[in-house]
């Protein structure tokens, strides 16, 4: 009989990744916010509270394994050329998700290359993780909470008030 006292991870059923994605810093993301090339995708699930940075897609961490063919095929359909992906902070689940994409399209024959050139093929798709996550988009201030849908002050005052949480 398997041992309850020892807490397994979401993740520990799944490959490692094998890729480390590039990072994106918060001032090019809101610098493309609203280009077509740039979708961001939120890994946050419990913890998927106090808004997301304007325009994200959720997709939680804890499926998006499973999930990486689909969302590289809308990416390659709708000319989609960075994926940028988050979580809280962007040390665990988002920067796990973009090494999952980065492998995956690897696998796939892409021509990426992930030592940060940003000189892009027409058709390629490049995984990136956002450096500091939403916390750190927060806490660069007005300019940034200013493009949080649904963004609640209150539940951001905790991470300021304890440190970081």
């Amino acid at each position: 009989m398997a041992d309850a006292s020892k807490q397994s991870n979401w993740w520990d059923d799944l490959p490692a990744p094998r890729r480390t994605a590039p990072l994106i810093t918060r001032e090019t993301v809101l610098s493309q916010l609203f280009s077509p090339d740039l979708l961001l995708v939120d890994v946050r699930r419990t913890d998927y509270e106090g808004g997301t940075i304007t325009g994200s897609l959720n997709l939680p961490a804890q499926s998006f394994y499973w999930n990486r063919g689909v969302l590289y095929d809308l990416c390659k359909r709708a000319g989609i050329k960075k994926v940028a992906f988050y979580c809280g902070s962007s040390r665990g689940r988002g920067t796990r998700c973009s090494a999952w994409f980065a492998d995956y399209i690897a696998e796939e024959g892409e021509s990426a290359d992930y030592i940060g050139d940003t000189d892009l093929a027409e058709t390629d798709v490049k995984s990136l993780t956002l450096v500091g996550g939403i916390k750190g988009w927060v806490k660069a201030g007005e300019e940034y909470t200013q493009n949080i849908d649904g963004f609640e002050a209150e539940y951001w005052k905790q991470f300021d008030e304890a440190g970081e949480k």
